[in-house]
């Protein structure tokens, strides 16, 4: 039998001229939550990241560096980008890179093909360009300079001055695509998402869209246009391709022809909106040129923004992800930004709420939760789960609670709604600190009928509660393993789930909410606190 379809989820492939910040992490982060949700969903999933290494400015700041481009690039690939992904712990299945021989020659293939059917011609172009976004701009898109750059015009995105180049280039033929593309936004009306994006992509297309130039003859750092060397392709009509390329597109190995078939299109390109109309416009195109099908949807997130703007190491307002995680630890860098930043908007970092967040929510909130049952199974029997007696009102509303949160979360991870999928998981968290709080099993282990001889008994009411809350937990620990998974696992030792339950990371989503997963005689083990309590944060800040 062929293998199931697969989950196909990518993140931009990120540039490599400089080191990666929180702005690249938080790509990356969100897109490990979905596929991490997916995978619990007993979905075969593949997430896709990587690095688009060629293009003008690689070869400056290459140049600047005093080595080649290429020794640039496998530096930062090597020393920075991948060691990141392990620093934030994302669990992607492939990492591509666009110098990589499996891409190029993929690449030249794609292109050749659409030279043969016509879609490219040969013309010159002349206008400004901005080196920091790889790209020519429309003179109405561009803002007038001030102070040091007082008479010139700068890209509204970077803030530097354009460059007018003139060039003999070759041109993808991708107005005629303008008519193919408005019918596509209007019949899969979630292909761009969230709404405002794909508003802005119809606005633009509806304008009418003008032929693309695909290569560049002025340097010669990227992929030779197959059908004449003197030439490369622009960096990013051969970046875009990765997507495909990555997954065997263009190989005549039967295996990797075989991969592509069952993964794309891809489900989801997650991207940055400053890079949306590459995405949403530029590559269904090329899609649409090559008798391809196009992907399921581009989902555009905001940006960081840090004093007001964007996220951005040329403006010194780049934070490496270490000098967060040093500090307040892999899960809290993943669930602050997942949950405290709409997905899909624009967001402020600030230090502040970093640390009132991990303190309230996390140190509080869920890890003094999880050390108040482990410590209370402890003291009241030995650290061996009792058997619960009958559920009364109490734990069938939080059984409620519990389905209410999965039902909510699933529909949120569908819309990408990331920070309404932890907020709807949350509910649990604070649903069973109330449960605690209200049937206060210290108060009841207090009741002569608990116990006989100073041992207390299974089935009775302190029991049911400890059990309840444990169960709770159980459940917690499969739904926040995709947000925070070093914290959920070290919770699923510390319930020692693993024996009778298996793999946290195999555990499905859909039935955590099922009470009644932990039997009796499970060993309850009171392990380091999940969020230790960090008394001065103000060490963090830089």
């Amino acid at each position: 039998m062929p293998e199931p379809t697969s989950f196909y989820l990518t993140t931009p492939i990120y540039y490599v001229n400089d080191a990666p910040h929180i702005g690249h992490a938080y790509t990356t982060v969100a897109g490990d939550m979905v596929t991490r949700w997916h995978r619990q969903r007993q979905e075969p999933v593949w997430f896709l990241t990587g690095t688009d290494e060629h293009g003008q400015k690689v070869l400056r700041t290459a140049e600047a560096n005093g080595v080649s481009p290429q020794a640039w690039a496998d530096r930062l690939v090597e020393d920075s980008w991948k060691p990141v992904l392990g620093t934030i712990d994302a669990a992607n299945d492939d990492f591509i890179r666009t110098t990589e021989e499996r891409h190029t020659t993929r690449v030249q293939r794609f292109w050749q093909g659409l030279h043969d059917r016509g879609e490219v011609y040969e013309g010159g172009y002349e206008g400004p360009y901005c080196v920091g976004c790889e790209e020519y701009k429309v003179p109405g898109e561009l803002v007038d300079g001030t102070g040091e750059f007082e008479g010139q015009k700068l890209c509204p995105i970077h803030g530097r001055p354009v460059e007018m180049l003139t060039e003999q280039n070759y041109f993808f033929r991708m107005s005629a695509y303008t008519d193919r593309l408005l019918e596509h936004y209007e019949a899969n009306p979630t292909f761009v998402q969230p709404e405002s994006a794909r508003n802005e992509v119809i606005a633009f297309v509806r304008q009418g869209l003008q032929d693309l130039s695909i290569s560049r003859s002025t340097f010669d750092w990227g992929i030779p246009i197959p059908w004449n060397p003197q030439h490369v392709l622009y960096v990013w009509i051969d970046a875009l391709l990765n997507y495909a390329t990555a997954i065997g597109y263009g190989s005549d190995d039967p295996e990797d022809k075989a991969r592509f078939e069952r993964t794309w299109p891809a489900d989801v390109h997650l991207v940055g909106k400053d890079i949306l109309r590459f995405h949403a416009v530029i590559w269904p195109a090329m899609l649409m040129a090559a008798g391809l099908d196009l992907p399921k949807q581009v989902f555009a997130h905001g940006w960081l923004l840090v004093g007001g703007e964007k996220m951005s190491k040329s403006k010194l307002t780049g934070i490496a992800p270490s000098q967060i995680i040093d500090h307040f630890g892999s899960d809290a860098f993943r669930y602050y930004f997942l949950r405290a930043i709409p997905f899909g908007q624009d967001g402020s970092f600030s230090w502040e709420d970093l640390s009132a967040r991990y303190n309230a929510e996390l140190a509080n909130g869920f890890g003094n939760l999880a050390s108040r049952v482990a410590a209370m199974v402890g003291k009241y029997f030995d650290g061996l789960l009792p058997e619960a007696g009958e559920p009364g009102p109490a734990e069938l509303a939080l059984a409620d609670v519990a389905a209410r949160a999965v039902a909510d979360a699933e529909a949120a991870i569908d819309r990408l709604a990331l920070h309404e999928a932890i907020g709807a998981v949350w509910t649990l968290v604070e649903a069973t600190n109330g449960y605690l709080t209200e049937q206060a099993p210290w108060q009841v282990a207090k009741d002569p009928s608990e116990s006989q001889d100073g041992v207390y008994r299974s089935g009775g009411r302190l029991a049911t509660i400890l059990v309840t809350s444990a169960e709770a937990l159980r459940a917690l620990a499969v739904l926040l393993h995709p947000v925070t998974p070093r914290a959920a696992q070290a919770l699923w030792d510390s319930l020692g789930a693993e024996v009778p339950l298996g793999q946290l990371a195999a555990q499905p989503v859909a039935s955590a909410a099922t009470l009644g997963g932990l039997p009796a005689g499970t060993r309850i083990t009171k392990g380091a606190s999940l969020f230790p309590r960090l008394e001065d944060p103000a060490d963090a800040t830089p």
